[in-house]
């Protein structure tokens, strides 16, 4: 079987703004999703679908894609996805469910699927680069969002990324030279993102805000010393923090913490960033939050 790979992501800036046109720095995970290939010319017109998280069976599907009709499966939700998706590859595909092929296509997940490190984003982009289509606009009309995620695995890229008036995006070095002093918390507390950018949706936003979640991007970039990315943080996230009219993350859960703690995603849950201080794997194992990754075991850059 032939293999595509792409990694996870990483939103480090703007958040749900991205969808109102708000630059984004957004960075590639070493973690990602892979994806096996195997065309049979069998006249039979079938797809074996299988996907493993972690290289665990997840989900099993045989699907008729003349028909579009699952035939059989373990999780029907699952299968109903994949046969959407699957169907809007056939439509914007030249050469793909073009024939009575039989195609035999796995996933395997390397992250756990709670982590929100862009397990349907990584799969979107797979798909596209297989079937060499626009992966923007499989994922637009699969699932939707600004599309940040798939820049992130389409470039394999730390990306510059905006969604509005149209998608353009950049790859960027973001190389940081306090990068080892950053860590990055696992919540265990996974947000359903579509009720997140639901709400956002329905408050009133101004341009003003949006550029100005884009300036803290630009001065992010740019920024060479700790001190002065972690006061970037802190007016990032109170500035979400107001708009929302939600509490922040440390006011949740890490009041007495001596250094900034960012939401990254839908907030409340997936990661959180961080700097280390003295005996910060005592305090946040002492808050029962025990998943911490150190800048060089999480990100691909």
């Amino acid at each position: 079987m032939s293999g595509i790979f792409s990694p996870g992501k990483l939103m480090l800036t703007s958040e749900y703004f991205a969808m109102d046109g708000a630059l984004v720095l957004a960075v590639p995970t070493q973690l990602g999703q892979e994806f096996f290939f195997e065309e049979k010319d069998d006249e039979k017109s079938l797809v074996f679908w299988e996907a493993y998280h972690q290289n665990n069976p997840w989900l099993k599907a045989v699907i008729d894609y003349r028909n579009w009709k699952i035939i059989e499966t373990n999780l029907p939700s699952g299968a109903e996805f994949i046969l959407k998706t699957l169907k809007n590859v056939q439509a914007l595909s030249e050469t793909k469910f073009k024939t009575n092929f039989t195609y035999h296509l796995r996933t395997n997940l390397q992250f756990p699927a709670d982590y929100g490190l862009g397990s349907s984003s990584t799969l979107m982009n797979n798909l596209a680069e297989w079937a060499k289509i626009d992966p923007f606009h499989l994922n637009k009309i699969s699932l939707g969002g600004s599309g940040y995620d798939i820049a992130v695995a389409k470039e394999k890229s730390a990306v510059l990324f905006q969604s509005v008036p149209e998608i353009k995006y950049e790859k960027v070095d973001f190389n940081p030279s306090f990068k080892n002093d950053l860590i990055f918390i696992h919540l265990n507390q996974k947000q359903d993102s579509r009720e997140g950018i639901s709400f956002y949706r329905s408050k009133n936003k101004s341009q003003k805000l949006v550029n100005e979640f884009s300036d803290i991007t630009r001065k992010v970039l740019l920024c060479n010393e700790l001190e002065n990315f972690s006061e970037l943080m802190l007016i990032h996230e109170q500035k979400i923090s107001d708009f929302l009219e939600i509490p922040t993350v440390t006011d949740r859960f890490f009041a007495d913490c001596p250094v900034f703690v960012k939401s990254l995603g839908a907030w409340g849950g997936d990661f959180v960033m961080t700097s280390k201080f003295d005996g910060f794997k005592d305090y946040f194992w002492g808050k029962d939050f025990k998943t911490i990754f150190e800048w060089e075991g999480l990100i691909s850059i």
